[in-house]
Parts: structure tokens; C-alpha cells; sequence
């Protein structure tokens, strides 16, 4: 599954999304469980037993889309491992009414218990279900279509004419597959999925595999049966039923491929059908595995939360997510549309094909896919520059891997509130970061011998961390290497070691497990200080920790392989820091010297003593002797450990004004990422005057940059992103040649009503400045409401979150959870980017509260959606005054609505954490702005 991203907007500042109610006990009932009939139930634990597993479901299901419910009945062929006269499995809002065991003495009806805080039925029966035997048993089951945006649930649309359109669709990870049929809902039960569909003739029904036949039935009515899946986890069946068109291609391989979407929207499916092709082609070879399954099909749902979802053989997608306008998207959306393919594609091998044992390894599916989207999208659409957007997902996941509420890749949870948390950016970006470090310390061609290795042993099993480490560490074992991949036989045959171990220190047999436990089964990243004294380096590592309690720090050791340069030389040196402290030897004294290399390493690093004076003199000298990574991971650096007390906020500013030369996306939107927080705080403390200052800084340190930037859609895909960046950016800072030339832009392109081809780079600078009147703002919604181009519509709610018209933005945010107007699947972004507005914040904070309840229901406790918003809308406060009043709403709610998730434990340490920054920093922050003032004008004199 896919998170739904944020727009890289820089008035609303890149701060990442961090990310049925259910009781956070530790998986067991504290008293006997008692069924709803007020038996007693005969399972007291919220995991299902192992006495019986799951072979086969034969599934036939029938939605109404007029009445907006279902009907069902499945028959479950089950295993049974140990003698027993209970089934548990799962089932939740759902009305059973009729239960049979099926065995070869006949059919018997089973006595059913329900006990819905577990969402558990059990199915009594009256003899013995003999170990090592094979039973079926078969139940109806009826229930509503949902309302949220998981289990079986409604969908709809609005054509041109203003017609709305039902359609059901499935969303069923983590958790919600119980509440579409009654089954064994772990990813460990595994079995084979046969279904069924019944329909009206005005639709059509896809699922996970092709439709083999359909039957006419009585009443008009249309059954369709689709193929027996392989084996999978019930989080991957997956059907639609709805008006969609399709349009199709085949790869090189023979899978057909679709993309679904609905009728007026299916002449913007080209890019996705041809990227599906090349990407699932990509992947065929690179795993060196077939993909399984004769179809993939991609459909855009009108109403989904996420980004998207990895069902085997039918993902699904946000219409953002899939729909592109070769005249009307822009380049960020070709390259957003491509990674989210990229990324469920990636995991109909990693999650699909080979799935984690239980949710606390979750970061085996998704850390692989996050990580394969930059590795799949580099090969094949190299003109993306894909890998210039990496760092950005290390430096997310350490804002939120910086707090002493963060948690290890790999963690215990038990119950569905703790398992939705585990969708967040440690889980996604920490594993893709990583995952990265690991690829570089053995080298690409190890890596993919390793994890082609995992794959093939491991295909339609369950896994564990374990598992990856050992298939990496013995990568040479002849026995898992297919004789086909020459380039691995020769790769390994020429190495005694697996690759890397003579690479980085000799005499120990490399331990991948070792190393990687440190980074999996901890908390945090490390600090790495380094200190120069003639030829010797000192080195030492401390957990990088944003907090007043040093003791939280203590404790925690790293492997950390660590990469360095010279101003002696360019060779990329390495070395394994095992150890609280260790000693280099350098072959001669240097200028300076750069850790971390191109930021390859999940780690910061402080430069003691002279250390950051030499990289500062380096950067005014010669920034391009560094990469541009390497400059952006400086940045991001010197700025982080100002939060802690290493560096000296005059330190970090003087390092930032080498930015005024800086071009390189990364570099310049890391310099954003670090400077406009600082104003972003300021504006919630009425401190107009300081306020000002600061933005004039940032707007002067790029005015030259901004002054370069073309009102064209020319150049690459990085110079297109950072040009749309940079002119919203001086269009919402007042930047006076910006506002004059978006100001002509948007009168001609109103006066045209709309119908004037606009640089698609350079609209969201112009709907920024056309939203700050009451005519600019409605005419951009009239355009909102009639274009079914969804990335414009995107930019266009956008910019109508950024206008200073507060009676605007109230009604963006009621108009957004009635969806009518404004899907309420968009309600969250505008929520959190009307929080990001100054003149909003107080409405967006007011409006949250008074529909948290609302939220809860419709979006389910602790989701990346729910903690995205708890996150979004709180973490630019500043005064204790604020923070009172977010412990004072937080605190009063029970634990059914949300208390205990951990996105409101982040969101004090945030604030916490601006306020010791302000009370730090701000004094400082006065001097060096009043000196660089003063200094600037001597130098006009």
C-alpha cells in the first residue's frame, strides 16, 4: 500500500506525514471472553489459533448498489493440524445466517458464537474435526456496503452532466477483509481464492484473475466466475463492480495488461498503461522470477484513502495516482504517477509473492517497495531523474525516527489501531533508506543476488527479518544461484567472501544479520562526531535524539558503515564502526573531509572542533566539489543539530549562504525544508517584525535563482519540479517581479475563461496569486468543479488553501467532509494545508476539533490519514500556550477515539521541541539577521 503523498509545496513546507475503533490491550481478553449471546466464547486471545488453517475459499458475492449492501456465501476447504471442535476465524459488522460443516459424512449445521471486540466468530461443532483430515465449511453472510474508505466498500462519481454514479470497490489491508467475507484475516493463512460476482448487465466485475465465464441468472442478472488465484493472504482478494472502461496492452512476457477507469476519464490512462508494461517487464527480469499471474490490471477509484494498493493482479489507485493529461500534468506528476506504479507493482514480488510473517515486519513489504520504486523507475524512465528525490525520504523518516516516541522498524503490535501505525515513514522510508545503505555496503550486484535468493526460497511463504539477512549474507551459496544469471556466476565466482567483507575490514566473516539487527530492531539512527587532529580521525556514535532527557539517549549502538572523502581525494573510503568510539588513520592531513557520501548511510554527522568551519569555506569556495547530495545532506545536518545544541544557529546560517549559488533540486529544497520552518513557527507567536526579516533572508539568499527561472515548461524533470518550487514560493512571499507576471498570467487566463494553455509548471504560481480575491478565488472553483483532469484539480485546491480569504478556506473545509463539491478523501490535505496557511491555522485547529469523531469513523483510528492530520495540523506550534490546549483536546478523548495512538505522542514532542528551539535560538537568530543587514548595507554604501 501506498501513503498518500503531500505536495512538495513550499508554503505549506515539506514536513512529512508522519504517518473499526479498537482497545490497545495486548491481544488478550484481561477477563473470559463472552460471546454476544452471552456464552462463553472459547478464544481469549486477539490472534487466531493454529489448530486449523485455511486451503481454499470459494467466494460468490452479490452488491447492491441500489440498496448499498451484500449478500454472500463462502465455503472455506480448511487443514487440520490438531484436533479440535472450534473454528476461529474472523468476522466483523456482518450478520451470519447460516453455518454447515461440510464433511465426507455430510453436511451439519455448526453452532456460531460472535465476539465482536476481537472481530471473532467460532463455529461449534458438535464431533471431533480429526487432526490431518480435510473439512469444508460453508456460510451465508450478509452486510452494508461501507461508508469509510475500507472492506467492501461504496464509491461514486459525478459525470459532466452532473449524473453521480455508484460503483463497490475493496480495500482490505491491513485488517478489513473481515468485514467483506467471514476468513482467517492474517497474512499467515494463506490459501487459494475462487470468486464469484454477481451483477447487473450496466456493469462489469474485475477481480484479482480473469474472468473465466458468466451466467445469466434470473431476474436479469449476471454472475461472473474468475480463476482460481494463487496462494495469497485475504489482505490481497480484491473485485470491483462498476461502469469503468478498460483499455489494454501486453509485455514482453505475455501478461495483459489494463488499466481501468471511469468513462470520461479513460482517454488520461496512456502514460500509466504504458509505464505498467514497461515496469512489470522491469521487474520480470530484474527478480529473475515470472510474474504468476496471466493479468495485471490498475484501476482509479473515485474514492480511496491511500495512495494506492499492491491486490494481487488488480492494484488500485487514487485517480491522482494513475490519471495523466499529457497537456495539463505536470512533470512532478509523470514522475509521481510512475513511483506509485512502480511501488505496487514492485510488490506483487515483495509482500505479495513473498508476505511477512505478522504486521511488525511489515517494513519487509513496504520498505522493499519504497526502495524498488527508485531502483525500477531509474532503469526504465532514466530521463525521471528518479534518484534526485531519494534523500527526501531519509531526511522524512529521521524527523519522525528523531523523537523518543519513534519505534524499530521491526515492532510488536497486536491489535488493528497498532497495526494501521505501522504504515508510516519508518516503515516505508526508514526501510527504503536502509535498505539503500545495505545495497551500497555489498554492492548492487551482491544485493540482487541476495534478494533474488529471498525471493525464490521464500515465494508463497511467510517471512522474517531473519529470513532477507540470511539469504544476504550467504549470497554465493551455489545451491540458490539459477545457472541462467552469468553475470552472477561470475560475480560470485570471484570472490571467496560474500561481497563486501574483504571491502571492509578483513579477518571477520561478514554477519549481515549482525549489522542490519542494529538498524531493524532499534529505534532512532545514530550521530556520528567526527574530529579531525593532523592525521588522526576520532570518531564516536550517540543515538540523534530531539529531546531535554539525555538518559533517552543512552544505550543504543550502531554498525554503521561509514564512507568518506578527502580534499586529498576523491576515492570513496569505508569503514564499519562497530564500536561507542574508534580511531582513523588518515595517510596524509586534509582540508577537509565529507562522511556519509552522498548520504548513503541512515546516520548524521557532527564535525567537531574546526570541522564545519572547513566544510563552510569549502561551500563558499567550491560547493561543487561535493555532490549535490552531499550538499544537501550538510544542510539538512548542520540545521538538525542545532535542535539538539551541537552547532550554533549562526554556524547553520552561514552554511546556508552558499545556497545563493546553489541549482541542484535536492540542495535548494533542503535549504527550503531548513529555513522556512523557521518562519513558519514565527507566525503562529505574533512577531511580525523578526517574521519579516526572515522571509526577506530566504527570499534574497534565491532571488537570483528565482530570477533565472523561465514562465516556460523547458528543461529536465528535477529543473521543471524545482521551477514550479521556486515560483510558488515567490509568488506566496510577495516577491514583486513573481506577482506582476502570475498577476497577467491568471487576468489573461480568466479573461480566456480558462481555455488559454497556461506552462503547466508555472499554474500553481499563478492559482496562488488568483486566489487571493473573492472573483479569482470562485472563478478558480467554478474551473474545480468542471474539469475532470484530476492533476489539475489537485493544483487548483491547492492554491485555494493558500488564499488569505478565511471565510474561503472555513468553506474549503466543510464543503471537503460533506464531499460534494470537494471529495472527502481530499479532506485531510486541505485540512493540514488551510493549518499551514497563517491566516488558518486557528480555523483548521478549531474545525479539527469539532470534527475529530467524524474523522475517527470515516478515516479509522491511528491510519496514516489520522496521524497525517494529527501531525499536520499541530506541528508548527510553538508557545506553551498552544501546547496546553493540544494536551487539553488530546487528553480528553477516551481510547475508543483515538488517545493512545502514537501520532498524538509525536505531536507534544514536536511542540516541545519548537518551543526549546524558539527559547534557544530566536535571541541568536535577531543578532545574525541584524548583523547580515548591517553588513549588507556597508557593502551598498
Amino acid at each position: 500500500m501506498l501513503e498518500t503523498p503531500l505536495l512538495l509545496l513550499l508554503l505549506f513546507l515539506p514536513f512529512p506525514p508522519s504517518s473499526g475503533a479498537q482497545l490497545p490491550n495486548q491481544g488478550q481478553a484481561k477477563d473470559p471472553p463472552i460471546a454476544t449471546n452471552g456464552q462463553p466464547f472459547p478464544w481469549g486471545s486477539m490472534r487466531l489459533p493454529k489448530t486449523i488453517f485455511p486451503l481454499h475459499y470459494d467466494l460468490n458475492i452479490h452488491p447492491n448498489l441500489t440498496t448499498l449492501d451484500f449478500t454472500g456465501v463462502v465455503r472455506i476447504e480448511l487443514d487440520v493440524l490438531e484436533d479440535t471442535g472450534v473454528i476461529v476465524l474472523h468476522a466483523k459488522q456482518m450478520q451470519i445466517s447460516g453455518a454447515l460443516l461440510l464433511a465426507p459424512e455430510g453436511a451439519r449445521p455448526l453452532r456460531v458464537l460472535e465476539y465482536p471486540r476481537f472481530h471473532q466468530l467460532a463455529l461449534l461443532s458438535d464431533s471431533v474435526l480429526t487432526k490431518g483430515r480435510k473439512y469444508e465449511v460453508q456460510l451465508e453472510f450478509a452486510a452494508n456496503l461501507s461508508d469509510s474508505y475500507h472492506g467492501f466498500y461504496k464509491s461514486s462519481y459525478r459525470t459532466s452532466s452532473g449524473e453521480v454514479r455508484i460503483l463497490a470497490s475493496t480495500q482490505f489491508e491491513a485488517t478489513f477483509a473481515r468485514g467483506a467475507f467471514p476468513c482467517f484475516d492474517e497474512p499467515a493463512f494463506k490459501a487459494n481464492f475462487t470468486i464469484r460476482l454477481i451483477r447487473e448487465p450496466r456493469h462489469i466485475a474485475i477481480s484479482n484473475m480473469p474472468k473465466v465465464k458468466t451466467v445469466e441468472l434470473p431476474g436479469g442478472l449476471l454472475e461472473d466466475h474468475f480463476g482460481a488465484t494463487v496462494k495469497m493472504s485475504t489482505y490481497l482478494v480484491a473485485y470491483i463492480v462498476s461502469d469503468f472502461l478498460s483499455v489494454s496492452k501486453t509485455t514482453q512476457h505475455g501478461i495483459k495488461i489494463s488499466i481501468y477507469a471511469v468513462p470520461e476519464k479513460i482517454d488520461q490512462t496512456a502514460f500509466a498503461l504504458d509505464a505498467a508494461v514497461k515496469l512489470l517487464d522491469f521487474y520480470d527480469d530484474y527478480f529473475d522470477i515470472p510474474y504468476p499471474l496471466p493479468k495485471q490490471d490498475l484501476a482509479a477509484i473515485p474514492d480511496f484513502q491511500s495512495g494506492a494498493m499492491e491486490n494481487w493482479g488488480l492494484t488500485t489507485y487514487r485517480e491522482t495516482g494513475l490519471l495523466f493529461d499529457a497537456d495539463k500534468s505536470s512533470a512532478s506528476d509523470k514522475l509521481g504517477i510512475t513511483k506509485v506504479i512502480a511501488h505496487e507493482l514492485a510488490h506483487q514480488w515483495f509482500g505479495n509473492l513473498v508476505t511477512m510473517e505478522w504486521w511488525n515486519d511489515l517494513w519487509l513489504n513496504e520498505g522493499f517497495a519504497k526502495f524498488m520504486e527508485f531502483i525500477s523507475v531509474d532503469a526504465t524512465y532514466p530521463e525521471l531523474h528518479v534518484d534526485d528525490f531519494f534523500l527526501g525520504k531519509c531526511f522524512e523518516a529521521m524527523e519522525v525516527d528523531s523523537l523518543s516516541s519513534s519505534h524499530p522498524v521491526s515492532t510488536p503490535v497486536e491489535n488493528p489501531m497498532q497495526i494501521q501505525e505501522m504504515f508510516d515513514d519508518v516503515s516505508y522510508d526508514k526501510g527504503a533508506c536502509i535498505l539503500n545503505m545495505l545495497r551500497d555496503f555489498l554492492t548492487p550486484e551482491a544485493f540482487e543476488i541476495g534478494i533474488i535468493k529471498y525471493l525464490k526460497r521464500y515465494s508463497y511463504q511467510n517471512t522474517v527479518n531473519s529470513h532477507l539477512w540470511e539469504s544476504l549474507t550467504d549470497i554465493c551459496n551455489s545451491d540458490d544461484l539459477d545457472e541462467g544469471r552469468m553475470k552472477h556466476r561470475e560475480f560470485c565466482s570471484k570472490r571467496n567472501l560474500p561481497s563486501g567483507a574483504s571491502k571492509w575490514y578483513s579477518g571477520d566473516e561478514l554477519d549481515v544479520r549482525a549489522i542490519m539487527d542494529t538498524w531493524t530492531l532499534q529505534e532512532g539512527f545514530p550521530l556520528v562526531t567526527v574530529e579531525v587532529r593532523g592525521r588522526e580521525v576520532r570518531l564516536s556514535q550517540e543515538r540523534y535524539l530531539k529531546t531535554d532527557d539525555p538518559s533517552l539517549t543512552e544505550g543504543f549502538l550502531w554498525q554503521i558503515p561509514l564512507t568518506y572523502v578527502t580534499s586529498a581525494s576523491n576515492t570513496l573510503h569505508r569503514f564499519l564502526l562497530k564500536t561507542k568510539t574508534d580511531v582513523l588513520h588518515l595517510p596524509e592531513e586534509v582540508d577537509w573531509v565529507k562522511f556519509n557520501v552522498d548520504m548513503s548511510g541512515y546516520y548524521m554527522v557532527h564535525y567537531a572542533g574546526e570541522g564545519w568551519n572547513s566544510v563552510i569555506r569549502l561551500l563558499q569556495h567550491n560547493h561543487t566539489a561535493l555532490t549535490s547530495n552531499d550538499r544537501a545532506s550538510l544542510i539538512h545536518n548542520v540545521f538538525q543539530l542545532v535542535s539538539v545544541g551541537k552547532v550554533r544557529l549562526d554556524t547553520a546560517l552561514e552554511l546556508s549562504l552558499y545556497l545563493s549559488r546553489e541549482t541542484e533540486v535536492m540542495a535548494v529544497t533542503q535549504g527550503f525544508g531548513e529555513l522556512v520552518p523557521l518562519y513558519k513557527l514565527m507566525e503562529k507567536r505574533d512577531m511580525a517584525a523578526l517574521e519579516n526579516q526572515m522571509k526577506g533572508f530566504i527570499v534574497d539568499l534565491f532571488r537570483g535563482l528565482i530570477d533565472r527561472q523561465e514562465w516556460t515548461d523547458s528543461g529536465s524533470v528535477s529543473e521543471r519540479v524545482l521551477r514550479s518550487y521556486l515560483l510558488v514560493f515567490a509568488c506566496v512571499r510577495n516577491y514583486a517581479p513573481c506577482v506582476t507576471k502570475a498577476t497577467q498570467l491568471f487576468n489573461k487566463w480568466k479573461d480566456s475563461d480558462g481555455n488559454m494553455s497556461l506552462p503547466v509548471d508555472v499554474t500553481m504560481a499563478v492559482f496562488v496569486i488568483g486566489a487571493r480575491t473573492p472573483e479569482g478565488w470562485d472563478f478558480l472553483l467554478e474551473k474545480y468543479r468542471s474539469s475532470m483532469q484530476m492533476s489539475l484539480k489537485s493544483r487548483l485546491k491547492s492554491a485555494m488553501a493558500v488564499s488569505p480569504l478565511q471565510d474561503k478556506l472555513k468553506w474549503m473545509m466543510e464543503q471537503s467532509l460533506t464531499g460534494e463539491v470537494m471529495k472527502t478523501q481530499d479532506l485531510p490535505d486541505v485540512v493540514v494545508y488551510v493549518s499551514k496557511n497563517p491566516r488558518g491555522y486557528k480555523l483548521a485547529w478549531d474545525f479539527f476539533r469539532a470534527n475529530w469523531h467524524t474523522f475517527v469513523k470515516k478515516f479509522d483510528l491511528g491510519s496514516s490519514t489520522m496521524s497525517y492530520m494529527v501531525t499536520g495540523v499541530t506541528n508548527q506550534y510553538s508557545t506553551r500556550e498552544m501546547l496546553d490546549e493540544v494536551r487539553s483536546f488530546f487528553g480528553s478523548l477516551t481510547e475508543e477515539m483515538g488517545s493512545e495512538m502514537r501520532c498524538i505522542k509525536q505531536t507534544y514532542e514536536s511542540i516541545e521541541d519548537n518551543i526549546r528551539w524558539m527559547d534557544a535560538n530566536l535571541p541568536l537568530l535577531q543578532a545574525w539577521l541584524h548583523r547580515r543587514s548591517n553588513k549588507l548595507s556597508h557593502e551598498d554604501l
